[in-house]
């Protein structure tokens, strides 16, 4: 089941974004760590994947004609951006987070 998640930026209401923590700036730290924890994710996935086709050996004519390497980047280019996810995530309560209690 894949999530319905935009690739594009829309705009957002503040106070329902902040309504789960009461305060937006908890909410964009929350978010931004999200996001963050996504693109390192995607980032090490992407690597394994296109590292099967590293060769020492490439010249500019082989990297250039392999399709299978094109593919899989397009397939990374076309999904939704972290911070996306993230919102997205946070707005259907997918997310856990809480405070460190001070002392």
């Amino acid at each position: 089941m894949e999530k319905k998640i935009p690739t594009n930026t829309i705009t957002r209401d503040i106070k329902t974004l902040a309504a789960p923590t009461g305060n937006i700036y908890e909410t964009v730290v929350i978010l931004s760590k999200r996001a963050n924890q996504i693109a390192l994710a995607e980032k090490k996935e992407l690597s394994k994947k296109l590292e099967d086709f590293k060769n020492e050996r490439d010249t500019m004519d082989e990297v250039f004609e392999n399709k299978e390497q094109i593919d899989i980047s397009k397939y990374y280019e076309r999904q939704p951006k972290p911070d996306l996810v993230a919102i997205a995530e946070f707005e259907n309560g997918e997310l856990y987070y809480r405070v460190a209690e001070s002392e």
